[in-house]
């Protein structure tokens, strides 16, 4: 359903597992399995894997906050898109690297979930891609602590429900679980 032309295919997104965003994750072991599923799966299948990594005062470029989780390996043809914004398409050539691969559809994991995963899925649906969000392959910390009322829980299932409505026209979001995942043609 995409509107971007020509543009048939899906790409595996991994949006900031990194060692500064996810020490004190929710669910962390259990989200970067899945993550690491679905980068094998998306391999296996020839699906493009596209890795994003963030660094901002927190996370500065080359620390160890800002290395990716040791669990997750990318490999050196996947290609790497730096940003320094929530939106993973804001100041970077992300749009270029999907458009290279005819992708209209991204499938979309990482953390944080109540941050860069939504800034990422609706940068998306509002440039023309379908997006797709792994119900249980994104996760967040629990700011609480800052004034935030919920639980990291209810953050991603409040994510996890909302996104199954999102739409505009000609596109739609819908979110599914890792066993679910199809990378099929849009």
């Amino acid at each position: 359903m995409t509107t971007l032309e020509n543009r048939p295919n899906s790409a595996l997104l991994v949006i900031d597992v990194q060692q500064g965003n996810t020490a004190e994750a929710y669910n962390r072991d259990g989200v970067i399995a899945n993550i690491n599923t679905l980068v094998e799966r998306a391999r296996t299948e020839g699906v493009p894997v596209v890795w994003v990594q963030h660094s901002d005062e927190g996370m500065p470029e080359g620390s160890d906050e800002w290395q990716y989780v040791p669990e997750l390996q990318r490999k050196d043809d996947e290609p790497l898109v730096p940003k320094h914004y929530g939106d993973s398409f804001e100041g970077t050539d992300l749009e270029s690297v999907l458009a290279a691969r005819a992708v209209g559809r991204v499938v979309v994991t990482g953390a944080q979930t109540d941050a860069c995963v939504r800034a990422t899925l609706h940068g998306a649906l509002v440039r023309g891609y379908d997006a797709t969000l792994v119900a249980d392959a994104h996760t967040t910390e629990d700011f609480r602590q800052w004034g935030i009322p919920v639980s990291p829980e209810q953050v991603i299932a409040h994510t996890n429900w909302y996104w199954t409505e999102a739409a505009a026209p000609g596109r739609k979001g819908d979110t599914v679980p890792t066993a679910e995942v199809s990378f099929g043609t849009t």
